[in-house]
């Protein structure tokens, strides 16, 4: 496989920005942390991944094409990720804390839904027309002249993901520092209302979102 590496270099710069910019994996991680520590983080990340991969392969083999394509396809997957973000969001929103029961409890209720973790990261992905379209519509544009586009695409989604499991490293050793004032059911409860009012604008925004 040929590499045009200031072309990489570009890819790898945009995917920085694009990797931290703050948005529903950022949210979703910094609450796992705080209510379950580095196990529900490597949980929730591990969702995450699995949808950005899930994505890439989509992607790469073309039918992600028919959400750019098809009205209907976009439009059907995006409310279902617009509904799915409200639902976490109003249940953040009104029932805080619920996922790790109280802070004492919080290894048992960790230990026993950890798979709660990651169906979520996982779902926050895959119900995210946005990011498939993003794909296919950024991915393409570091691909070397003469490159499969289809290969490249998948190589540089895997790329994509490979800096997202950095990043939460980063983002996950940042905040356990603070995790003992983070499990504070207090803390929680805000931290929980706040994650609340974000996965709400995020659904919102993504309802109001278009394919193009």
């Amino acid at each position: 496989m040929t590499i045009d590496i200031p072309l990489m270099l570009s890819f790898l710069a945009a995917a920085t920005v694009l990797t931290v910019i703050p948005g529903t994996d950022t949210a979703l991680m910094l609450r796992s942390v705080a209510v379950g520590g580095r196990r529900a983080a490597a949980q929730t990340g591990l969702g995450i991944i699995i949808g950005l991969l899930i994505w890439g392969l989509v992607v790469s083999l073309g039918l992600g094409a028919v959400l750019k394509a098809s009205e209907l396809a976009y439009e059907g997957v995006k409310w279902a990720g617009a509904a799915y973000l409200t639902y976490l969001g109003v249940l953040f929103l009104f029932r805080p804390c619920e996922a790790m029961a109280q802070a004492e409890g919080a290894a048992k209720s960790i230990s026993g839904s950890a798979g709660q973790f990651l169906r979520k990261g996982f779902l926050t992905n895959m119900l995210n027309p946005k990011i498939g379209v993003f794909y296919i519509t950024f991915l393409p544009q570091f691909v070397p002249s003469g490159a499969s586009v289809a290969a490249y695409s998948l190589f540089l989604a895997l790329i994509h993901c490979a800096m997202t499991v950095l990043w939460f490293v980063v983002l996950t050793a940042a905040a356990l520092p603070l995790s003992h004032l983070l499990k504070k059911p207090a803390t929680v409860k805000v931290l929980d209302r706040i994650t609340g009012c974000l996965f709400i604008a995020f659904g919102l925004r993504l309802a109001l979102s278009r394919a193009d």
